[in-house]
């Protein structure tokens, strides 16, 4: 895309939702002092699933670069979210509780610290013309390192049954969140 502007502003939005993708639904985003309620949990329950319920959450990721008329890029700018989706998460009211309502939190959780994981190596990206590709890297690992963290949290407390393997993860991933504050969610 060229344009003979003496500043030209590119505005990307890439978005990586964990378990879908869906323009119609009315995202949550992660704040501290906003808990999950199961009234937040709107999806239909798979009933052939031996889940009790279903955190559907992900980064959303969009960034703008600046460039001169000649194409050498002079800024960038980002934004890092961590959402909830509501009509992609479910639970079956009959199985569920309070414990089982904070392994769902936690899933939001682990969302938010891969938001403060990603803004921290933004953090760390100098200007240059490769900042796209460096932009477009760190946001898969970001993705991939989420999924992979969601994977073995769900492996680690058993989703959930596993109640010391669920207070460990509520510690660590509580001790992240704490130690990358400066990178929180607004």
């Amino acid at each position: 895309m060229k344009h003979n502007f003496t500043m030209t502003t590119f505005f990307i939005i890439i978005s990586f939702l964990l378990y879908f993708q869906s323009s119609d639904t009315k995202e949550i985003s992660w704040h501290e002092n906003h808990k999950l309620k199961w009234t937040d949990f709107k999806g239909k329950p798979d009933e052939n699933s031996n889940a009790a319920a279903i955190t559907a959450s992900g980064i959303t990721f969009s960034y703008s670069i600046q460039k001169t008329s000649s194409q050498v890029v002079t800024s960038f700018k980002t934004k890092v979210f961590a959402h909830f989706y509501p009509e992609e998460s479910w639970c079956k009211k009959n199985l569920i509780d309070n414990h089982i309502l904070t392994h769902e939190q936690f899933h939001f959780n682990i969302t938010e610290l891969h938001v403060r994981y990603f803004r921290e190596k933004i953090a760390t990206l100098s200007v240059s013309n490769a900042i796209e590709k460096e932009l477009t890297k760190a946001h898969k690992k970001a993705n991939n390192d989420l999924e992979a963290m969601q994977h073995l949290y769900d492996t680690e407390t058993n989703y959930s049954i596993d109640r010391e393997g669920q207070q460990k993860w509520n510690a660590l991933v509580n001790k992240e969140l704490k130690r990358l504050e400066k990178y929180k969610s607004n």
